[in-house]
């Protein structure tokens, strides 16, 4: 009997040496959000050939801002060099249906 209980002891106790917590699974969240690459070959273009689309998106997201230059790649993507309300200057991507562009 003795034989037997120290067995049951010695079994739990080894089991519970074993035992361990699972680790938690980390959960990355491995999306990443699709964004269009930019080139950077532009070519300057007229103010005038702006599509109106960007010139819309501008006065809609920038209300007071200015383009001073305008260039444009082989994707029919635009750089916008700006002047901002607060006078200070940005160079604003964004294509020809006048969504913006993160560089």
């Amino acid at each position: 009997m003795k034989k037997i209980l120290f067995m049951t002891v010695l079994s739990l106790g080894s089991l519970t040496a074993f035992a361990q917590e699972t680790e938690a699974d980390i959960n990355v969240d491995t999306e990443v959000a699709a964004t269009a690459e930019v080139q950077e070959d532009f070519s300057a273009i007229e103010l005038s050939e702006v599509p109106a689309a960007i010139t819309e998106a501008l006065t809609r997201d920038f209300p007071n801002a200015e383009i001073d230059n305008a260039f444009v790649n082989e994707e029919e993507q635009y750089k916008l060099q700006v002047t901002l309300e607060d006078g200070s200057t940005s160079e604003l991507y964004a294509d020809s249906e006048g969504n913006w562009l993160d560089m």
